[in-house]
């Protein structure tokens, strides 16, 4: 029904005893997800981290030119790659290339040329056979601005988190400050009205179910749905989290108190959402010496 590296997942994502977490697992059947929820309802999780365990290994990287920015995603096997030269090379490489190009998304950034003629996704191949790891291309989005709007780009953990955003009026710092906050605090959207109306539905339902748990009636429940959801905002909307270099105000506040506004932003973080198969180091060397 479940393995024990299920518990331990499940108690790192949610923060949740390990008899808990077991309990959850058991009662929905080995589903993480549903055992998130049912650690949350039971206001047992004070939090879930529903953006995936991040496992592979690898680097983003983005950059600008004019009214065009890149922002890409190379993974490796291992963490010592990223730190080969010869990886490091091909990201600069790579970034040179995707930023000068029209490319529009990843299909066509794979089809990007490079000096030698050779397109990213015969560089990428040709990486995996002379460093010895497989190399993935994995993912490319451009960004485009107005003349009126400025790019604000951070890259944190030397390339294991990079944040674009664009910002209509005020200035290229005020644009990093808050590309460095994105990196910090990985936000959802930009403003409450862009969340998804599944995820906010899906909240609501757990912060009722925490609520009836308390005791609270369903009637009274359901009033206290919308207070404790702006809490949700603030942790999930860029314009309502607390910014980062000044607690005083939100993000929203401070951009617009710079005569700014917020247009969008992506944020790349190395490995979201990849499952990484556990390896036990001492078999592999035992495994190399016995060969």
């Amino acid at each position: 029904m479940y393995k024990a590296s299920d518990i331990k997942d499940l108690r790192e994502r949610t923060g949740a005893g390990m008899l808990d977490c077991k309990k959850a697992l058991e009662a929905c059947n080995g589903d993480m997800e549903k055992s998130i929820d049912w650690l949350r309802e039971k206001g047992i999780a004070k939090a879930a981290k529903k953006e995936g365990r991040v496992a592979a290994e690898g680097l983003t990287d983005g950059a600008s030119n004019d009214n065009d920015a890149v922002i890409f995603e190379v993974n490796c096997e291992t963490d010592f790659v990223t730190q080969n030269d010869k990886f490091k090379n091909l990201i600069k490489e790579l970034r040179e290339a995707l930023i000068k190009s029209s490319a529009s998304n990843y299909d066509e950034a794979l089809e990007v040329k490079l000096e030698d003629g050779k397109t990213v996704a015969e560089r990428v191949t040709e990486a995996t056979a002379t460093i010895g790891e497989k190399i993935a291309f994995r993912r490319f989005e451009k960004l485009t601005k107005t003349d009126d709007e400025v790019f604000g780009i951070y890259s944190h953990m030397g390339g294991k988190i990079t944040s674009v955003v664009v910002i209509k009026g005020a200035n290229e710092e005020v644009a990093r400050d808050v590309a460095m906050h994105i990196a910090a605090m990985a936000p959802v959207c930009v403003t409450q009205d862009e969340v998804p109306a599944d995820m906010l539905e899906h909240e609501k339902t757990i912060i009722k179910e925490q609520v009836m748990a308390e005791g609270k009636p369903a009637e009274i429940a359901e009033k206290m749905v919308n207070g404790r959801i702006n809490k949700y905002y603030k942790e999930i909307c860029l314009n309502d989290q607390e910014f980062i270099k000044d607690s005083s105000v939100n993000v929203g506040t401070y951009v617009k108190n710079n005569g700014g506004e917020i247009v969008r932003f992506v944020r790349y973080q190395v490995g979201e959402g990849i499952e990484k198969k556990e390896e036990n180091f001492a078999e592999e060397v035992m495994s190399q010496v016995n060969a």
